[in-house]
């Protein structure tokens, strides 16, 4: 979109003036206090004004959910609650640390004070129990933060080639990606791995895939969404598709858990290989979105070329403007992506108008209980 085209005309001036006296009224110290004082604005006040302090201190909270999560706190309150002592010990922090580390954990919903003068876990808290993709994303951060040192840098385009996410993500910078070796593709293989849990299960419970026959899965990793769908559809055959380095670790993983028999690995550059055909459904599971539209809008191409009359295409990633999720498109993916150096969230309204662009027809939305995770389309390769 040019940036002219995102900038309101001076026609619609007129239409603005309600919100520019809002603006002028929030920007004005004497009646932000007027605000604060009267009954009836009070609580208003006090939502902005609490909602305003959580921006400013978001990087310190997630940074106690870091310590948290790297003093194992949640593993030693999975059974049940414990002294100060007992956490102390099991954390490896003096008490005074530790005191300080649970009050934090308390205040963000994370920790719960309970009788006895004893610790358990909060609401937030007990989601992190058995829960190691978001354990691992916490940690994953850190490379992101460091990269957001300079957001300004960032957005000009200074630091890209650069970043520790560039780096930790190998195929984003690399000349021939299909030359990456196992040791340089292990790692984001292994936090896809521990992050697709939660993914996996969101979209096989929106999508059941017994009325398909074979399924190909595009940048499927390590195999952990096809090792789900195996599960799921026991009549199902699969084929996984990734970097040569990559399929060979899910081939592993395949046998490991004896589904050698349903599935074929084949190790290929989707930008310059041409894709496996004989599937009825191909999936991109938090694929697209990585990756810039030139190259997206051709990835999609290959799918459909790739799929034979009447052939799906699901694809599954987090969507920009998910209802009650906004943040999470725009301004999260927005910048870890910017960090990466490639990809941008697109909205349902954007992906589906790349896959009528692709040949596909027949586009539906699938609604996930959780579309801050993932959303779904359905495409269709148009019957003959």
């Amino acid at each position: 979109m040019a940036v002219e085209a995102a900038m309101p005309g001076a026609g619609a001036g007129w239409r603005d003036w309600p919100l520019r006296l809002r603006d002028r009224l929030l920007g004005d110290p004497q009646f932000r206090r007027l605000a604060a004082k009267f009954p009836l604005t009070r609580p208003i006040a006090r939502r902005r004004t609490r909602a305003l302090f959580d921006l400013c201190a978001g990087f310190v909270y997630s940074q106690v959910l870091l310590a948290c999560v790297r003093s194992r706190l949640f593993d030693a309150l999975r059974d049940g609650p414990q002294t100060l002592e007992a956490l102390s010990r099991h954390c490896a922090l003096p008490g005074e640390g530790m005191l300080r580390l649970l009050r934090a954990a308390i205040a963000l919903k994370l920790v719960a004070r309970r009788r006895g003068e004893r610790f358990g876990l909060g609401s937030l808290g007990a989601a992190m129990v058995r829960n190691p993709g978001v354990a691992a994303m916490v940690e994953h951060h850190a490379l992101l933060y460091a990269d957001l040192q300079d957001p300004l840098a960032l957005l000009r385009g200074e630091t890209a080639q650069a970043s520790a996410l560039s780096r930790f993500w190998g195929y984003s910078r690399a000349a021939d990606p299909g030359d990456l070796s196992s040791e340089r593709v292990a790692a984001y293989s292994a936090l896809m791995g521990e992050s697709q849990a939660l993914v996996a299960a969101e979209v096989l419970d929106a999508y059941p895939l017994t009325r398909h026959r074979h399924l190909l899965d595009i940048g499927g990793g390590d195999g952990s969404f096809i090792v789900a769908a195996a599960a799921r559809a026991t009549g199902l055959h699969f084929t996984l598709f990734d970097l040569p380095a990559v399929a060979e670790q899910a081939g592993k993983r395949f046998a490991a858990v004896g589904i050698a028999d349903r599935t074929i690995t084949v190790g290929g550059d989707f930008h310059r290989d041409p894709l496996p055909t004989g599937a009825d459904l191909i999936t991109l599971v938090r694929v697209v979105h990585d990756h810039d539209d030139p190259a997206a809008l051709s990835l999609l191409r290959a799918v459909h070329d790739a799929l034979p009359s009447g052939g799906q295409l699901l694809l599954a990633e987090p969507m920009a403007d998910t209802p009650g999720a906004t943040a999470m498109g725009d301004a999260y993916f927005g910048f870890y992506l910017l960090a990466l150096g490639q990809g941008r969230p697109r909205s349902r309204a954007e992906l589906s108008e790349m896959l009528r662009q692709a040949g596909f027809t027949a586009i539906r939305h699938v609604a996930s209980a959780t579309p801050l995770l993932v959303g779904l389309l359905i495409a269709e390769r148009e019957r003959c």
